[in-house]
């Protein structure tokens, strides 16, 4: 794993030294002030551009082309709300979908796999432990989005998201976020319709070079890629993660995101 990921700057594989115990409490301090953290050059100059060598044939001719409009709470209607209430405005996502079972022996899951890599997420989120997900298509996707396409304002329904981004577009494809626009105990409407409207002030946008880790708390903070432009696809890792072992989707999942059930 030395030869993929820069094991000198992030000591992964150090766990309980003084190097690693920083880079926890760094990204811990990242993650309390912008609900994300970084790690820039996570992979090792090359192997971003070998991963996307392994997975772009399936990518053209295997991909799942996910297309929908949604809110984005990703639901039809929200009880409190009036079906024309603007936080309901219906957005585009359009992205193409390679799953694990199609890449079995790909560089992507050797990372995702790396056991040294859920220890420090755990750590870095402050969990106990993390374990992989079990589900043979869902516990790691790569994800494309082309000319024209782009992934939509929407909150997650995971606490985190863990991504690897592996290429990134000539133009556009760029990572926009509000950190914290909702709390647990306030949905904050309003805010939501200024942020979908484009009168956020406090909306931020992110472009991350290849090679990069990165660790959001998405749950209450909105989020999207903006629309990709040129011909050079965004590819990006999409890694799983549970506190708990053994997570699989039910076949009714799978044909929702991936057209298939197996």
């Amino acid at each position: 794993m030395k030869d993929i990921l820069d094991l000198d700057r992030y000591p992964l594989d150090r766990e309980g030294s003084a190097e690693w115990k920083r880079l926890v409490e760094r990204s811990i301090a990242a993650l309390e002030a912008d609900g994300m953290f970084n790690l820039g050059g996570f992979l090792r100059p090359g192997v971003a551009e070998r991963a996307v060598r392994e997975i772009e044939p399936v990518m053209a001719t295997r991909s799942h082309m996910h297309k929908r409009m949604h809110n984005i709470y990703f639901k039809p209607d929200i009880p409190d709300l009036a079906p024309n209430h603007p936080a309901l405005r219906k957005v585009e996502t359009i992205s193409h979908t390679v799953c694990a079972d199609q890449i079995p022996d790909s560089l992507v899951l050797a990372i995702y796999e790396y056991e040294p890599l859920l220890c420090f997420l755990a750590a870095a989120m402050g969990k106990t432990k993390l374990h992989v997900m079990q589900d043979p298509l869902a516990r790691t996707n790569v994800m494309a989005y082309r000319a024209g396409e782009a992934l939509n304002w929407h909150f997650d329904r995971s606490e985190f998201t863990t991504t690897l981004l592996l290429q990134a577009s000539e133009r556009g494809g760029d990572f926009e976020y509000r950190t914290d626009l909702r709390s647990d105990d306030n949905p904050n409407y309003d805010g939501v319709a200024r942020l979908l409207d484009g009168r956020d002030p406090k909306a931020r946008i992110l472009r991350m070079k290849p090679g990069t880790l990165n660790v959001f708390r998405g749950k209450n903070t909105a989020h999207r890629v903006t629309t990709v432009e040129g011909e050079r696809e965004r590819i990006i890792a999409v890694f799983s993660y549970y506190e708990k072992s053994g997570v699989m989707f039910s076949d009714e999942e799978r044909i929702g995101f991936y057209g298939r059930a197996a």
